[in-house]
Order: C-alpha cells, then sequence, then structure tokens
C-alpha cells in the first residue's frame, strides 16, 4: 500500500502543475489590472505604472509564473498585494472555521444521508422511498445561498433560535460555537446529504438483490443486521468514493456560504481577494484546495481496503 501511495503522490504532480499554469493564466489575461485597483480611480498613469513595477507586474508572464512557482516550492506563495501580509499567514489565520464549517457539514452528511439512502432501499418502491428521493432531489437542486437564506428567515429573523450571521471560536464556549454552525452546516449540507443518499439507495439496491443476502434472510437474520453488516458493508464503496467527489462540491459552497453568513473563514478570504484583484491570495488559496482535494482522494482510494478484503493495492 506504501508503494501504491506514494506512486499515486508522484503522479499528482502533473496534476498540480497543470492546475497551476490554468489559475495562473486565467487570473492574469484578465482584464483588470490590480496595479490600478490599488491606485484608485482617479491615479494618474504613472503612479500605476510605478505600482506595477514595484509588484513585478511589469515582468512578461512567462518570468512572473515561473518566479511564483519557485517560491512555491520553497513554501512561499507570496505576499498580499493589498495588506502585503503572507498569503501563507492569511489562510491559517481564516482556517479555523472554514475546517470547522468543513467537518460539520461531512460529519452532518454522513450522518443523515446513509441512514436515509438505506431506509430508502430497503422500502423501494414504498411512500417512504418517494418522500426520501423528493427530499433528496429537493435538498440537490436548492442552491446553497438561496436555502440559506430561508433558513435565516425562519430560524434566526422569525423564531430568533440561531444567530443571524458570524462564527464564535470553540475557544469562547462550545455552546455558542456549535449554534454559530448551525445553520451555515445545514445550508451547506443538505446538497450533500441529497448526494449521499442517492448513491446508497442505488448501492444498497443492488446489494440486496444479490444472492448471499437472500441467503441470509433464509437463515433467519433479522433485518438490522442484513442490512447493517452485509447489505452497507458490501455497498460502501461506491458511497465512499461519492464522499470523496463531493468534496468539491463542498470546497466551492464553502466560498459561498461563508460570504451568506458571514463567516470569516479561507471561503471568504476568497471572495474578498476577487473583489480586490488579490492575485497571489487567489493563486494561493486555489492550490491549496486543490492540494487538499487531491489527498483527500488519495485518502478515500486507500480506504477500500478497509471495506473490501480482496482489494490489494500493488507496488
Amino acid at each position: 500500500m506504501l508503494a501504491y501511495a506514494v506512486r499515486r503522490l508522484i503522479a499528482t504532480i502533473p496534476v498540480l502543475f497543470i492546475v497551476a499554469v490554468l489559475i495562473f493564466m486565467l487570473l492574469h489575461l484578465g482584464p483588470n489590472d490590480p496595479a490600478a485597483v490599488i491606485a484608485g480611480d482617479f491615479a494618474q498613469p504613472e503612479h500605476i505604472e510605478r505600482i506595477r513595477q514595484q509588484l513585478g507586474l511589469d515582468q512578461p508572464l512567462y518570468a512572473q509564473f515561473f518566479d511564483w512557482i519557485w517560491r512555491v516550492l520553497q513554501g512561499d506563495l507570496g505576499a498580499s498585494i493589498y495588506n502585503q501580509q503572507p498569503v501563507l499567514n492569511l489562510v491559517l489565520q481564516r482556517a479555523e472555521p472554514t475546517i470547522a464549517l468543513t467537518l460539520s457539514t461531512i460529519s452532518f452528511a454522513v450522518i443523515v444521508g446513509i441512514p436515509m439512502g438505506v431506509l430508502a432501499a430497503w422500502k423501494a418502491g414504498s411512500i417512504v422511498d418517494r418522500v426520501v428521493m423528493v427530499l433528496a432531489v429537493t435538498g440537490f437542486s436548492l442552491p446553497v445561498f438561496v436555502l440559506g437564506y430561508i433558513l435565516v428567515y425562519v430560524f434566526a429573523l422569525n423564531l430568533q433560535l440561531l444567530p443571524v450571521q458570524g462564527y464564535v471560536s470553540y475557544k469562547d464556549g462550545l455552546v455558542p460555537f456549535f449554534r454559530s454552525l448551525v445553520l451555515p452546516t445545514l445550508s451547506l449540507g443538505m446538497i450533500y446529504v441529497a448526494l449521499i443518499a442517492r448513491m446508497t439507495r442505488a448501492s444498497v439496491i443492488e446489494v440486496l438483490n444479490q444472492d448471499y443476502i437472500r441467503t441470509a434472510r433464509a437463515k433467519g437474520l433479522s433485518t438490522p443486521p442484513i442490512l447493517l453488516i452485509h447489505a452497507l458493508k458490501n455497498a460502501a464503496i461506491p458511497i465512499v468514493t461519492t464522499i470523496g467527489l463531493g468534496i468539491a462540491l463542498l470546497i466551492s459552497g464553502v466560498v459561498v456560504t461563508e460570504t451568506v453568513f458571514a463567516i470569516p473563514g479561507v471561503g471568504r478570504l476568497t471572495v474578498d481577494a476577487i473583489v480586490r484583484k488579490d492575485y497571489p491570495v487567489i493563486q494561493g488559496v486555489l492550490l491549496i484546495f486543490t492540494v487538499v482535494y487531491v489527498l483527500l482522494n488519495l485518502l478515500v482510494d486507500l480506504s477500500y481496503s478497509l471495506f473490501d478484503p480482496r482489494i490489494r493495492y500493488q507496488g
């Protein structure tokens, strides 16, 4: 398994390089000039050109790119054009809310989505199955920001049960911490719940039609052991794969959710950087998101052997 993991990590190097090229080119070929943004609307051309020289934006694109890549390989993601702080420091300062929201969303989606899918598979064709699938389709169809504003209107403004916006660190108390995460987690998690529930239903239905399930029923096993031990475990690989692939939805959803709920996380940092045309911050954040996504999918692949002992990773 170790040799397989090393090979996979080496194989990600060209992927990360291509992503870095795309990120750099898409940002730098745009019509907006960050030097003009920093200088202001009424700045003289000489002032703008002076800022461009200070930031190195007057260099050819290939020179700027390779300079950035060389610094990234040394662990330096550059400095923000807006406030001159290192990009890595800015990301680390905003990491806690994003990590908390991500972990709470994944936990909520797995805890709710898998039982919903198993229940729908067990009651396939019944009214329970139809209700679960309607809820899943609805959750998958609603945009994150729309659901977020609906939840804010109902639970924060009308019922006044939860805070409207903001984030409270766990250092300031667990109860305020969890209360600040409830609405963002529900908003971001519904599409993830729907995705996991639909895949779980399809996978478990396929397994329930296998001969060994009929044999287990013939031996007199009750429904819970059949569903949880025999069916769900053998249907786990496509479910785990869906959870891994859904991380891409989660990363994109974090940006929208943190903006709606004014959470000072990495997603909000990205939005602010886009508004300010702060290229180093945008490049650094997108590159970090890419690395996290690649590593998490590698962990998902390595977890397959836990559910199916027949899977072996050859060096």
